[in-house]
């Protein structure tokens, strides 16, 4: 027992602290990972908000072929509403956005690209995106960052990479 207690002993008398400047070392390694850390998981959160608006996009697009086809006797619904999405919200907290083109003249309020032709023929849908806020031109600053189903469907994705 004596062995023992001499060994804590001596680690007790020679136990040395941390300086200031060590102290400061480790606090600025530290400091330095996660000023690189959390703009790479902020980045993660947004791209991850992103597939899903595009995930939930396309189940709706499913939910509305699936309407035409079997409820409705070939025609699209008027608003999501029928087909029970009425009260989701995208991932930022907005609602999405439908339009049934059937329901207006002359593609009147439908989203138009950089060629001021309509996105689709058949109906809009789409996310407002991070900002909230929409104008039917794509070209539009705030438009760049909606999420859109465009091509009668063939792309489901950012705005500003169609």
């Amino acid at each position: 027992m004596p062995i023992i207690y001499n060994r804590l002993a001596w680690g007790k008398e020679h136990f040395r602290g941390f300086t200031l400047i060590e102290l400061l070392v480790v606090i600025a390694i530290l400091g330095t990972l996660a000023g690189i850390a959390i703009p790479m998981f902020s980045n993660q959160i947004e791209k991850a908000r992103i597939v899903k608006a595009i995930a939930e996009i396309s189940i709706m697009q499913k939910e509305i072929a699936a309407y035409v086809g079997v409820a409705s006797d070939n025609f699209l619904p008027n608003t999501l509403d029928d087909i029970e999405r009425e009260n989701l919200l995208d991932p930022w907290g907005y609602p999405y956005e439908y339009l049934n083109f059937a329901t207006v003249t002359n593609y009147q309020g439908a989203r138009k690209d950089q060629f001021l032709k309509p996105l689709s023929s058949d109906y809009d849908l789409y996310s407002k995106g991070k900002d909230g806020q929409s104008l039917k031109h794509l070209n539009a600053e705030v438009s760049q960052d909606d999420v859109l189903r465009a091509n009668d469907g063939r792309f489901i994705g950012l705005a500003s990479e169609f």
